[in-house]
């Protein structure tokens, strides 16, 4: 995949986001590497639903999916068959879900869901009753510049999905949103529950959120025995590394500097990968239809945090000003910010799931499997900053804007800041 030119500044001063994030066109997959990865999965095993049999997984090669369609497939290989749906773009990879092939309960289907002639085409090839909806656009920074393609996967993918299922008569609809369409949630603040106003405040989460609008539409008039899940964030192996955590490990692998949007005071709430597939298998077997589950963590980690944290895994000295100018400098932030999201997991919490990983324990798995795999091998090379962060790297002193309170700015942000009259 090659680069995209970032297209002329919007006239709100905000320059717009790139297309797609910048990967090196050369990449590849050496042979057979994909069998030596671990074989990731949850650890719920549940008695099997009678009226579940086919269960279609759209996005199923993507970071969430994956673990979950390992999942299904691994713990009931004599009651569901699982058929990957995935158009297979630039986050998405077969490598996620290769050592399924030739298992005789696993089927991949490549196709769109914003193809209401492939979705009917799959539901009726494989007699679909259950649909787990996963393949959305879901980077924020993508959205910024590229809202129409969110808006077209996450919105119109849904409504079509929801059409063909309603055409097709599904027992079981579970639809995967996120914890962003709640909005910000002030510090101090108490955690929203299910029932809170949804008040999205980037076009990614206003695309969950319009998603969700339809989904109630779906349930309420034709009776689509629908259930919503909004997740926190979730992070481990697999994941794309176009997100923090992933993003900033292979950087360090290659003792890169990681560039930090802002002053990294936002946090968010973690959920390892392992645990959200637990929680997932308890709402599908558990779960009432109609209902609305948050899938809530207690880990609040601030971006800074999330630096320190990596660098002491790695073993990099970051403890004096110095040292920890040499592996983080901060960039210009996005248009917008949420500073942090708050939810309430009480009502999954009582069909019996909890997290079981810290924050710090699944850390540090995620860091051994990128170490030693990636579901995403690469060249020595491959750029897996946004376009803006790459041109934002310094190439000479001359580019470093100048230091605050002790931490290096790139001259770009420090001007910006001034540009919009912000002061850190």
């Amino acid at each position: 995949m090659s680069a995209v030119e970032s297209p002329e500044p919007a006239p709100n001063g905000f320059k717009r986001r790139r297309n797609s994030t910048v990967l090196n066109p050369r990449s590849y997959v050496t042979a057979e590497l994909w069998k030596q990865a671990p074989i990731l999965k949850g650890t719920t095993k549940f008695e099997p639903l009678r009226d579940a049999k086919n269960i279609l997984v759209t996005g199923g090669a993507g970071f969430i999916a994956c673990w979950f369609v390992r999942h299904l497939s691994f713990t009931y290989p004599d009651h569901y068959n699982v058929i990957s749906f995935d158009k297979l773009d630039y986050c998405a990879t077969l490598n996620n879900t290769r050592i399924l092939d030739g298992r005789p309960n696993f089927t991949f289907e490549q196709g769109d869901i914003t193809s209401p002639s492939d979705v009917k085409r799959c539901l009726r090839k494989h007699d679909i009753d259950t649909i787990f909806h996963f393949a959305a656009q879901s980077h924020v920074d993508l959205s910024f510049g590229n809202s129409y393609q969110f808006t077209n996967t996450n919105v119109y993918g849904t409504h079509v999905l929801l059409e063909r299922a309603r055409e097709h008569g599904v027992t079981r609809f579970i639809h995967i949103s996120t914890d962003e369409v709640y909005g910000d949630v002030p510090k101090g603040h108490a955690d929203l529950a299910e029932t809170s106003i949804l008040a999205p405040t980037n076009p990614y989460s206003a695309s969950k959120a319009a998603a969700e609008m339809m989904v109630s539409a779906y349930r309420n008039s034709f009776k689509l025995p629908l259930i919503t899940v909004r997740s926190n964030n979730v992070y481990g192996p697999h994941q794309f590394p176009e997100k923090i955590i992933p993003k900033f490990i292979m950087l360090l692998q290659r003792k890169s500097q990681l560039l930090l949007h802002g002053d990294g005071s936002p946090t968010r709430r973690y959920v390892y990968a392992g645990d959200i597939v637990d929680a997932l298998d308890t709402i599908f077997h558990k779960g009432t239809i109609g209902q609305i589950y948050n899938i809530a963590s207690k880990d609040e980690i601030s971006n800074m945090d999330i630096c320190h944290r990596l660098l002491d895994i790695f073993g990099l000295a970051h403890d004096t000003l110095e040292e920890s100018r040499r592996w983080v400098l901060h960039t210009e932030d996005r248009p917008f910010n949420d500073q942090r999201y708050a939810t309430d997991g009480s009502k999954l919490a009582a069909l019996g799931w909890e997290p079981k990983t810290t924050f710090d324990d699944g850390l540090k798995l995620t860091v051994d499997w990128y170490q030693l795999l990636t579901s995403f091998p690469v060249v020595e090379g491959t750029e897996i900053w946004t376009k803006e962060e790459h041109e934002d790297l310094p190439s000479s002193d001359e580019e470093v804007g100048g230091e605050h309170d002790g931490t290096m700015w790139t001259k770009r942000a420090l001007d910006h800041l001034e540009e919009v009259g912000r002061t850190l």
